[in-house]
């Protein structure tokens, strides 16, 4: 898998482990409830594993977005 660069492919990157726990305990939620990504995804990054959170950064007109997804098989 390689990593798309694309004006139409959100920024994906892999949460640190630290920035994983920091996430789940602000939202008090579990990795389970997040909502899911396949590892086959071709957005995701090169270093992605299952079970990894990612951040998925949208632009838009009036900011950034930021969405959460976890690496499915």
């Amino acid at each position: 898998m390689s990593e798309i660069k694309h004006i139409f492919v959100p920024k994906h990157s892999v949460l640190s482990k630290k920035e994983a726990e920091e996430l789940l305990e602000k939202y008090s939620i579990d990795k389970s409830q997040l909502p899911k990504i396949k590892l086959r995804d071709p957005a995701l990054p090169k270093n992605a594993k299952i079970g990894d959170i990612i951040k998925i950064e949208r632009k838009t007109e009036k900011g950034k977005i930021i969405y959460y997804r976890v690496v499915v098989p």
